[in-house]
């Protein structure tokens, strides 16, 4: 692991407790809407979820799929290894780096992450990853926060992402949609229903 992704990785393991109560409010106002819609759109019967952090999306996995999940901070990980005991649900998980996945070509009929992309220190490189395991005509599904096309409050994001990266190790200033589109995909679409900041992407191999 890099020192970028080690850094990143430590400010993870270090908020991990107090993770889901620091994004409380947002995700009840909010994700958890963005979320539902996210996992309704997915195909086939394996499923790989990157980033899977606490475990947020598990009330939303399918009830028959097989389903992988990974993220590259041990402390993350544990909270969601907690959760899928309370809750009992049927998910494998396992310690991974997206800029590096263990696993072969063509793996997965999608590949989907929540959140996630505003925090993988070479994005493009992470996203030719899911690219790479998913099968020929599978999907790519991404709900992230990018920056915004507003001049002023793009500024403004830019301005105050050097403090929100150091506190979370999450940057707000990405422009996903670009890297998506330039990571070797047949064809990429937003969903209409996104909005200026939170972009529902939809990727096809």
């Amino acid at each position: 692991m890099n020192s970028d992704s080690e850094l990143i990785r430590k400010r993870y393991d270090r908020i991990a407790p107090y993770f889901e109560m620091l994004e409380a409010m947002m995700e009840g106002l909010f994700f958890k809407s963005w979320r539902k819609k996210l996992w309704a759109k997915v195909e086939g019967h394996h499923i790989l979820e990157v980033g899977v952090g606490t475990g947020k999306n598990f009330a939303y996995y399918p009830p028959k799929a097989q389903v992988t999940a990974v993220d590259f901070s041990p402390a993350m990980l544990k909270q969601a290894s907690i959760k899928k005991a309370n809750k009992v649900i049927s998910v494998n998980l396992d310690l991974m780096d997206v800029q590096s996945l263990a696993f072969a070509d063509n793996s997965f009929d999608t590949v989907i992450a929540s959140f996630v992309f505003c925090s993988v220190p070479q994005p493009l490189k992470g996203l030719k990853e899911l690219h790479r395991v998913c099968r020929p005509g599978g999907q790519v599904l991404l709900l992230e926060h990018v920056i915004s096309s507003n001049s002023w409050l793009a500024k403004v994001m830019n301005f105050v992402n050097p403090i929100v990266l150091k506190l979370v190790g999450a940057n707000i200033n990405r422009n996903t949609l670009r890297n998506v589109k330039a990571a070797g995909f047949a064809w990429v679409r937003v969903d209409q229903q996104s909005n200026d900041i939170i972009k529902l992407i939809e990727a096809r191999k």
